[in-house]
């Protein structure tokens, strides 16, 4: 799937908060660094005021994900607001199928805030992106666990394979006759019931292969007995 980019004025106006944002906070930083001075022979230091921390939250949680948005279409779409750092989407262990929601971590605290803000609830492939900006302190230790690995989907026509060849017991035998007899005596009694005239095919050769083996691993039993 093709992900397009962003309209040429709803990109312009972004690119200009991202810079706004980036002139704040190297304001910010300059005031500080300004502000750090030494108090005159004699007299006390002035206590500045304390100012609010600035929220250094880079990780960004996105839901409603389409079907098609992978991780190296996301990446190639949110790379137009800043350099992206790390990114995962949530998928099924079993199937590998995507859970619609995954995190993204830039490198610029400003640029997480300004995209939580303006791509929240944004338009794409009819669906709206949720997108929420995630504090420091509530980022789980395995968040980033498995990031960057493909996933490999379990063989599922191998395990069936291996399960249905593998080697049985006398007692494993005697089970799956009883449940071919079983399922034989419902299919021809609602075959019977619909009124239908039709001769079943008859399982007695398989069912005497089956007897043969257990008879086989009785014997083999009582031998080593």
């Amino acid at each position: 799937m093709r992900v397009s980019k962003m309209g040429a004025k709803a990109k312009k106006s972004l690119k200009k908060k991202l810079t706004k944002a980036s002139q704040l906070a190297a304001a910010r930083r300059a005031k500080e660094q300004s502000s750090d001075f030494l108090p005159l022979e004699g007299e006390q230091a002035t206590k500045l005021p304390e100012e609010e921390e600035e929220d250094k939250a880079t990780v960004l949680y996105i839901g409603h994900i389409p079907h098609g948005f992978y991780e190296e279409q996301m990446e190639g779409f949110f790379k137009q607001f800043g350099k992206v750092k790390r990114l995962r989407i949530a998928r099924n262990r079993k199937t590998g199928r995507s859970k619609h929601y995954g995190f993204l971590e830039f490198e610029n605290p400003a640029v997480a805030k300004v995209v939580a803000n303006e791509i929240h609830n944004y338009l794409l492939f009819e669906h709206n992106l949720q997108i929420h900006l995630i504090p420091s302190e509530k980022i789980h230790p395995k968040l980033w666990k498995g990031v960057g690995k493909t996933h490999v989907p379990h063989r599922w026509i191998e395990m069936e394979r291996k399960r249905h060849n593998k080697e049985r017991t006398t007692k494993e035998y005697q089970s799956l006759v009883q449940g071919i007899l079983k399922r034989d005596a419902k299919r021809r009694k609602r075959i019977k019931d619909a009124g239908i005239e039709y001769e079943c095919p008859v399982f007695v050769g398989n069912i005497q292969t089956a007897n043969k083996k257990i008879k086989f691993a009785d014997e083999e039993e009582e031998e080593e007995e």
